[in-house]
């Protein structure tokens, strides 16, 4: 049974589908407030405004020209790049950083492409997962507490339980490095680990809206006048086989990120960590590019059909193929990079 679905609900910088233009140096003032969103359909549009009361205020970038009164006789500077925001699958920081200097995009400040300080605190438990071996390898049997990956740096920080010492200082001869600078190269890593932990955490909260998603085309089936529609039964079953595949595919590979971290605490060395580290980040863009469509996709499922009782099998069989099934073949396109 469906439990009440809220919409999923970010900071700009902590969203999968929203990229404040704030942070991207354009020569006309009124884009600098508006931001590039995803729609339910899977297209980048600008957003004027977003209020409760009056709804989303949505442009299309092709009619930006016309709105601002640019020149028809060459490309605005400011549309060009827009253009090429609107091909990026995701706007999450994480393959934000990857796919603007891909691009070639200009950002203000490369800097301020990461998680607020609330998200990342929102993650810590998923970031302990991750550093576990390595507590257990450093301070196997000693009585710490680590709440936050911070605790853990302070830990190694100063390491003042000697067998930890001793440990420690194995860890940094497979490192090459010296003991004092391996809380840097933790820090360094630890970016990596944080973006692991965002897309589970993504994934994981979605995972009621799958559910109730799946669920509410049962009734669809069922109903007496609509299973006599061949093409909405098949359009249930592409949604169904997509939720789902996409799900497993990226559940599949976030697991073999974890067992190699887990791995690479057992053979400590640099080169292990960079292979480790560009392994994770070659997967960010595909793996951002299907969250993303599927956020977006059960934010608009939720917003229409917050609680179980909400719109009939007819009304439901409409959004289906009027919102969800569109653009799903980006969403098939943008999974099969993380397979």
């Amino acid at each position: 049974m469906e439990d009440e679905l809220d919409p999923i609900i970010d900071s700009d910088m902590d969203s999968m589908f929203v990229l404040p233009l704030s942070i991207i140096p354009l020569e006309t003032p009124a884009l600098q407030s508006a931001k590039l969103i995803k729609n339910v359909r899977l297209k980048s549009v600008v957003e004027v405004f977003a209020d409760v009361q009056t709804g989303s205020g949505q442009v299309d970038i092709e009619a930006l020209p016309r709105m601002f009164g640019w020149s028809d006789k060459e490309l605005h500077p400011d549309h060009a790049i827009l253009r090429r925001l609107a091909l990026l699958p995701s706007y999450d920081v994480y393959s934000l950083r990857i796919s603007l200097r891909e691009h070639g995009i200009p950002v203000n400040d490369f800097a301020a492409l990461k998680l607020s300080p609330e998200k990342a605190k929102e993650l810590t438990k998923y970031m302990i997962l991750f550093t576990r071996p390595l507590m257990r390898l450093i301070y196997a049997g000693e009585a710490v507490t680590v709440e936050s990956y911070d605790d853990l740096l302070k830990l190694f920080r100063d390491p003042d339980i000697k067998k930890a010492r001793q440990r420690l200082e194995k860890m940094a001869n497979g490192l090459g490095i010296e003991i004092h600078e391996v809380p840097r190269f933790l820090e360094d890593y630890g970016d990596t680990f944080l973006s692991l932990s965002y897309f589970r955490h993504c994934l994981d909260r979605l995972e009621p809206y799958f559910t109730a998603c799946v669920e509410s085309l049962a009734p669809i089936r069922s109903h007496f006048q609509l299973r006599q529609n061949k093409n909405l039964m098949k359009s249930c079953d592409t949604i169904e086989e997509v939720i789902n595949s996409m799900s497993a595919i990226i559940t599949g590979r976030l697991e073999v990120f974890e067992r190699r971290t887990r791995d690479m605490w057992e053979n400590i060395s640099a080169e292990e960590f960079r292979n480790v580290k560009g392994m994770i980040e070659r997967y960010h863009v595909a793996i951002g590019g299907a969250l993303c469509g599927l956020t977006v996709k059960m934010n608009a499922f939720a917003r229409q059909f917050p609680r179980p009782a909400m719109g009939g099998p007819i009304k439901r069989a409409d959004f289906m193929t009027s919102e969800i099934l569109q653009g799903i073949e980006i969403m098939r396109a943008s999974i099969s990079q993380a397979v």
